[in-house]
């Protein structure tokens, strides 16, 4: 029996594909923060590249991948797509589950697919320095490790509670040369205007953005770099699912079900859109979104005009929101402690292409200990919830004695999460309730745009 399906450096695939033609329903514009005015490209250059606004606009179905992005690629992809043999077995189901890998890159997650690119085009643009945020730390250690290969300077703003749940990620930035600093933070406006309401505030997605964009707009040699939601970075992950699409012909076998974690949407749409263009051209085969219960952005949220960060200084979109000062509860899956959604899964979800489920922490984390003793992998806490869907689908087909075919993504390893196994097997973990309260007040302060 076959594991891995592996390609080869020359069957790479040597274009992103760009999901925007074949959406359904209507797109929305994206709306400048200050002057509630659809944005223009120039309206963002303050924080990207010409390159990178291009592409995020860009009606192209196919994108080609520039060679410089390409022989970094080369360190890590094309990466392994694995049966799960083992697992299968342990679960006594007809199911055929597969899962991508993504952590094998140098950063150990996906994060690198969208860094590298980002740092390439910065490079290009004359930026001399970047500025980003991150939650679990795979975004900052990506861009760190992006920045070194294109001689870029790069400012890190960690959300607090992951600083201090996930020390070696702020290492591996640092080994990476980047400047590390916890959010909110002393070193922009927004963070000390925060600290000054609370000063034990620990942080979110919303408020680091809040800090890495006025970083960024502030400094004149300086670009912010998001590693979720904008079209960009969706479109740059998209190399998950083509390469999937690839190994699974190989294995003479086509998916029933695609599942990723979400929590701005970059690994789910990477693993995804791929196949959602399939099922737009009559493919049967369902997409499904997995999001932390405690953070129920696309189960729970409203699909409206909302900041994408905290302090509004960010452009607004359409998406599926918590509402922009929301403030998560601490899980230890970090990276998807986001308010918002992208708004490119947010309409598909909205249009009913995408389905989405919530699943509370101690359940996902129990999936990822018998992923891990029977794959063999520590899977990141993010990518358990990814785990848990694809062990619940997989139970129901036993359940109905039906054979399906699993595809998942498992977007990161667990190696520098370790504290939050520690916190599990010494019974620390809880699950926390659904914050109706607190997201209705959050959602009674979305800017009123229209």
């Amino acid at each position: 029996m076959q594991t891995k399906i592996l390609l080869s450096e020359d069957q790479m695939p040597r274009q992103w594909y760009n999901i925007i033609p074949d959406m359904p329903g209507q797109m929305f514009p994206v709306i400048h923060p200050g002057t509630l005015q659809p944005v223009i490209p120039d309206d963002l250059l303050p924080l990207f590249p010409m390159g990178l606004i291009e592409q995020e606009v860009s009606p192209q179905r196919w994108i080609d991948i520039p060679e410089e992005v390409l022989e970094v690629y080369k360190l890590w992809r094309p990466s392994p797509m694995y049966r799960a043999h083992q697992l299968e077995k342990a679960l006594g189901t007809p199911a055929k589950i597969y899962y991508k890998y993504e952590g094998v890159s140098p950063a150990g997650s996906h994060k690198p697919n969208t860094a590298v690119p980002q740092a390439y085009y910065n490079k290009i643009f004359g930026t001399k320095r970047i500025a980003s945020e991150t939650g679990a730390g795979q975004l900052g250690s990506s861009i760190a490790m992006a920045c070194q290969h294109f001689g870029l300077e790069c400012t890190v703003y960690m959300v607090r509670v992951s600083y201090g749940q996930k020390p070696y990620r702020k290492s591996m930035m640092q080994l990476w040369g980047a400047e590390v600093f916890p959010s909110p933070s002393e070193h922009t406006n927004a963070g000390r205007a925060i600290l000054a309401e609370d000063p034990d505030n620990q942080g979110s997605l919303g408020i680091a953005i809040s800090e890495a964009v006025e970083d960024a707009a502030t400094h004149e040699d300086t670009r912010y770099s998001l590693g979720s939601v904008l079209n960009h970075v969706c479109l740059h992950q998209t190399i998950i699912g083509l390469e999937a699409k690839q190994q699974l012909k190989i294995a003479g076998d086509y998916p029933d079900v695609v599942i990723g974690c979400h929590g701005g949407g970059s690994n789910f749409a990477g693993i995804a859109f791929p196949f959602v263009a399939d099922k737009a051209n009559g493919k049967d085969v369902r997409v499904q979104a997995v999001e932390p219960a405690s953070c129920p952005t696309l189960t729970k949220g409203v699909y409206e005009f909302d900041y994408g960060d905290t302090a509004k200084m960010a452009p607004i979109s359409r998406m599926y929101t918590l509402g922009h000062d929301f403030m998560p509860p601490g899980i230890h899956a970090g990276g998807l402690r986001y308010h918002g959604a992208a708004p490119l899964v947010s309409q598909l979800v909205h249009e009913g292409v995408v389905e989405t489920r919530a699943v509370p922490q101690i359940a996902c984390f129990e999936a990822a200990v018998l992923f891990a003793r029977t794959e063999s992998i520590i899977p990141a806490p993010e990518s358990s919830h990814a785990i848990r869907g694809a062990i619940d689908e997989a139970l129901l087909a036993k359940e109905e004695g039906k054979e399906k075919t699993i595809l998942f993504n498992l977007s990161g390893h667990g190696h520098v999460d370790m504290a939050a196994y520690d916190a599990y097997f010494n019974n620390e973990l809880q699950d926390y309730e659904y914050p109706e309260a607190a997201i209705n007040e959050s959602l009674s302060h979305l800017p009123k745009v229209g």
